[in-house]
């Protein structure tokens, strides 16, 4: 009997324990910002990044911060649906 593993779940594995998990689901929300926000958003958030959890969205635009504030649940459910896993357990606006 072997304990072989598929080169996609060893992948899976060194990510769940690399630091660079979190880079990489960055840049995987970055791709899809524009989708799944909506222009107007997309175009006023300067960064977007996701640490232990936690999505910050940055943007100097206060009524876009406060729109943000109000979205949180949607944002977090509309990225957790496109990544297809519960990535974001929280949303922070900065």
């Amino acid at each position: 009997m072997s304990d072989a593993i598929s080169l996609g779940e060893a992948l899976r594995q060194f990510l769940e324990k690399s630091r660079i998990k979190n880079s990489i689901q960055s840049m995987q929300i970055e791709d899809h910002w524009l989708k799944l926000m909506g222009e107007t958003i997309a175009k006023y958030t300067d960064r977007i990044e996701i640490k232990n959890g936690t999505l910050f969205i940055y943007t100097e635009v206060a009524p876009l911060k406060n729109e943000l504030v109000f979205q949180k649940e949607l944002i977090k459910k509309r990225i957790n649906e496109n990544l297809g896993d519960n990535v974001v357990k929280d949303v922070v606006i900065c």
